[in-house]
């Protein structure tokens, strides 16, 4: 008896082991994903990448290097990310050979929604794929396009410096499994379409919430908590809470709008840390998208 509930034991374990290694698998889009798709609209990729903050990353300014502000940005990547999995390090995302310049678009897409790299293996969420899985497949190819009309660099980034059990890259299918997103982070009660295009922008293209929300011991995003303000992963002071419940509660739809333009904060004061690059980004923008990103955080739960 004892042998037969070893044997079922062991058939049980497998089959369980079977299905966690299914589940793990890496998953490139569909090819129905690239139907109908036209050629890149450069100048909405150019707005994508702004609201994105893509530079505050992923340029050489990012990693240390002194840049021209009037010039196009660099992606030579090579900023460190730091954090209790490891630290890791930013890619090169420019047209070049040390870069992303023999990817096609559909790499591009598979990294960007599904979190797939060319070799077919994960990226590591540090790379925030969960929330630009939200995007428009054709935002996606319209920043593809902007990337492809950016300067080379020709750096070599150091791979990531991840212990075990971190780097097993199988893994990080399980994490997906357990945090990729559903279709919003939160429930608007006003189908408003500029409320919407706030949602869009902050949830999605600008993952604001990779900052302003708490992640739980495997790094997921507390989505019942959200933008409610973390600790910041520099290790230094916090993420502000920027719910209606939060740092921001008494600003207007207006004050947050010219936050975002100017980098005046009501009280005078100017936006500093790694907001001020994102800050430059948003001051990019359209004056439209400025203000249906305040309205959407005016319009969140409280936290």
């Amino acid at each position: 008896m004892l042998k037969r509930i070893l044997i079922l034991l062991i058939v049980v374990l497998s089959a369980g082991a079977a299905t966690l290694w299914a589940i793990a698998a890496p998953s490139e889009l569909p090819y129905t994903a690239f139907e109908g798709l036209s050629d890149p609209d450069v100048a909405n990729g150019q707005r994508i990448f702004a609201a994105g903050g893509c530079a505050s990353c992923h340029s050489l300014e990012a990693a240390g290097e002194e840049g021209d502000d009037d010039a196009p940005p660099t992606l030579g990547g090579g900023h460190v990310i730091s954090s209790q999995f490891g630290d890791f390090r930013v890619p090169n995302i420019s047209p070049s050979d040390a870069g992303i310049g023999d990817w096609t678009f559909r790499h591009f897409a598979d990294a960007m929604l599904s979190g797939v790299a060319p070799d077919g293996t994960h990226y590591y969420p540090a790379f925030p794929y969960s929330s630009y899985a939200l995007m428009d497949i054709e935002d996606v190819n319209d920043l593809w396009g902007y990337l492809r009309t950016l300067p080379a660099s020709d750096n070599m980034v150091a791979a990531h410096d991840v212990p075990f059990p971190f780097n097993v890259n199988r893994a990080i299918g399980l994490w997906k499994y357990l945090y990729m997103p559903e279709p919003n982070r939160v429930t608007l009660e006003s189908a408003d379409p500029m409320l919407a295009r706030g949602q869009y922008l902050v949830e999605a293209v600008g993952h604001c919430g990779e900052c302003h929300t708490p992640r739980d011991v495997l790094g997921g995003l507390e989505t019942d908590r959200w933008l409610a303000g973390a600790p910041n992963p520099s290790g230094e002071g916090r993420i502000p809470n920027i719910t209606p419940g939060g740092d921001i509660g008494e600003w207007s739809v207006e004050d947050l709008a010219y936050y975002f333009e100017s980098g005046f904060t009501p009280d005078f004061d100017s936006v500093g840390g790694s907001m001020a690059d994102v800050q430059r980004g948003l001051a990019q923008l359209p004056e439209e998208d400025r203000a249906a990103i305040a309205a959407y955080l005016k319009a969140i739960p409280a936290r």
